[in-house]
């Protein structure tokens, strides 16, 4: 059976290479989370608030939707942002997404969310790559993203647009 996981990006070059290449690449940390990802598993993606650059103006957000297409291998070559490196990775299926500067807003939702049972420390539980969701979490969060959400190459363009360097796509 499979998983349903929120993907936390903070970076838009990071945002833009995931939807572009529909590959995930993760830190050296090891996360039993990543360990436990595989093929079939749901990720939400979920843009923070500071992803674009402007965390006052932009509010953390669900942008997509996709699914893993293989496991998490080391990669022979590292994926590279700013100074940070990303060793491991996995393929995906980028299914659904919204319009840049649109998605599905996360803070109204934390009190219905179980996977935030404290709802005051609730981005605390963002600073990691995936954040497991319970079935109840992931079906709320999947129906808020469909009326918004379409055809991925209609709205990546807005994404590439965003990107600090230049993505392939």
């Amino acid at each position: 059976m499979s998983e349903n996981y929120l993907l936390i990006l903070g970076d838009r070059d990071a945002i833009a290479w995931v939807l572009s290449e529909q590959r995930m690449a993760f830190p050296p940390t090891a996360r039993a989370e990543v360990d436990r990802l595989a093929e079939g598993d749901v990720l939400l993606v979920y843009a923070t608030r500071g992803a674009f650059g402007n965390p006052t103006r932009d509010r953390g957000r669900v942008i997509a939707r996709a699914v893993v297409t293989s496991p998490v291998v080391a990669l022979e070559e590292p994926v590279v942002f700013g100074e940070r490196s990303f060793p491991r990775g996995c393929r995906l299926r980028i299914e659904t997404l919204a319009p840049w500067g649109s998605g599905v807003e996360l803070q109204p939702l934390v009190e219905r969310l179980a996977a935030f049972p404290d709802p005051r420390s609730w981005s605390v539980r963002l600073r990691r790559p995936l954040l497991h969701l319970p079935p109840g979490d992931a079906a709320l969060l999947t129906r808020k993203l469909q009326p918004v959400a379409g055809d991925p190459a209609e709205h990546l363009a807005g994404y590439l647009a965003k990107a600090r360097t230049r993505v392939a796509g």
